[in-house]
């Protein structure tokens, strides 16, 4: 059998594009805000029926939305990393399935930013602008260790063939291509396979059974010997150092988005409110001044959720311009920056959108309960968003950091642990 070797993955070289530094913000913004009414306008209808936004995402690809951080030069709009974010966060008020379901996406496009100019990020840059976007295919289930992946890349004649069966493969389900985390058969490197969803060995189901962000386009997907071009299968060990924080960085502009949602709606419900409780301190719910503190209050922190949300992403955008600066320290330093910002970001704006969302209520009172407005939906998403990565770690994470200078791991991984008798063999001899 042949052997894929490393000259046949795709690897860095030397020269590189230009960079996406950053856009005219509210011109670039203004391109997307009436499509993003438009997927507003529908939100709580989706919700009801629990339906998958292809109509959106549809709207999106075809406006270019996943184009935005491709450089101008390639027909893209040169949006920084803050400026991403802040697009994310506001499709994220109107439904916060949307930045999640194009996740993987970005993380692709961010990783082909990052990548060495030849004629193969040319070819992805061309098709990010004609509006392929990319799903996300990482995840296994059941009994798999940490480190252990099960998902095979290998020779077939002149085809290489992916075969196995991921979960959490958000946004699969309206994707064109699936970024695939996978191992070569032969000498078990880690690879990226970017996989066309358009051939008859891939298998795409919506079955995320989470009581929040339930239209993202999660669950399990398959590959039966799914054809994957030699050029696109990737050597891991070459993907985009800050990934972690970018991935880290959509989620909470998810959060922030929650939150800004969640502030739209009891700000109208308190303004439309006619009934008063004889105990209260005003002739309408809107001029009561306990009402108007709790709905401050949850504005107060959906902007400071905002204001840690876009600077985190700040460092994010120092670390991929110091990709390209040639000073490996300073580049090092960045990758740094960007992980523990992000960390410190989860950390708060997790805190500050659960408790936003949960004090809505508050303001509401039982009415705000109702199953037609379906309220709950944004603390459902918001605790979610939240879970993905377990705030505990990061907290702890930040902390080694800032007693002992210890730096952040930029990989994680999740998997099954020992057994009991493993852990006591390890025990006895330690």
């Amino acid at each position: 059998m042949a052997t894929l070797h490393r000259s046949d993955i795709t690897e860095p070289v030397l020269a590189f594009a230009s960079l996406s530094r950053g856009a005219d913000y509210e011109q670039l913004s203004a391109r997307f805000r009436p499509i993003f009414q438009k997927i507003a306008d529908g939100t709580l209808d989706r919700e009801q029926r629990r339906a998958l936004p292809y109509d959106p995402i549809k709207w999106l690809k075809e406006a270019g939305f996943g184009a935005v951080r491709v450089p101008v030069e390639h027909g893209g709009a040169g949006a920084s990393l803050p400026d991403l974010i802040r697009l994310l966060i506001e499709l994220g008020e109107a439904d916060s399935n949307l930045p999640q379901a194009l996740r993987g996406h970005f993380a692709f496009v961010e990783d082909r930013l990052n990548a060495p100019a030849d004629a193969n990020r040319e070819r992805w840059f061309a098709r990010f602008v004609a509006g392929e976007i990319i799903g996300n295919a990482w995840t296994e289930v059941g009994n798999v260790s940490i480190g252990e992946v099960q998902t095979r890349v290998k020779r077939d004649g002149e085809r290489w063939l992916v075969t196995g069966e991921k979960y959490y493969s958000t946004g699969t389900i309206f994707a064109d291509w699936i970024d695939v985390f996978a191992q070569l058969d032969d000498d078990g490197r880690n690879v990226i396979a970017a996989v066309r969803t358009d051939q008859p060995g891939v298998t795409r189901s919506d079955d995320w059974d989470g009581f929040g962000q339930r239209s993202t386009g999660s669950g399990t997907t398959r590959f039966d010997s799914a054809l994957v071009e030699a050029e696109n299968i990737i050597d891991f060990s070459t993907r985009f150092k800050y990934q972690t924080a970018f991935y880290q960085l959509v989620l909470l502009a998810v959060l922030t988005g929650v939150g800004r949602a969640a502030l739209r709606d009891v700000s109208h419900e308190v303004r439309s409110r006619r009934r008063i409780f004889s105990h209260g301190n005003a002739p309408s719910v809107a001029r009561d001044a306990q009402v108007q503190q709790v709905v401050g209050e949850i504005g107060a922190r959906v902007f400071a959720a905002e204001a840690a949300t876009v600077q985190a992403a700040e460092a994010a955008q120092s670390a991929y311009e110091a990709r390209f600066g040639g000073n490996a320290e300073a580049e090092h330093g960045a990758n740094i920056a960007a992980e523990l910002d992000s960390a410190r970001a989860q950390v708060v704006v997790s805190e500050l959108i659960l408790k936003a969302t949960t004090d809505l209520f508050n303001a509401l009172s039982a009415s705000g309960t109702s199953e037609a407005r379906r309220l709950d939906r944004h603390w459902r998403n918001a605790r979610t968003a939240a879970s993905h990565n377990p705030l505990i770690y990061k907290a702890r994470i930040v902390g080694d950091w800032e007693i002992n200078r210890t730096e952040p791991p930029y990989v994680w991984q999740i998997g099954a642990g020992p057994t009991t008798t493993e852990s006591a063999a390890n025990e006895s001899v330690a």
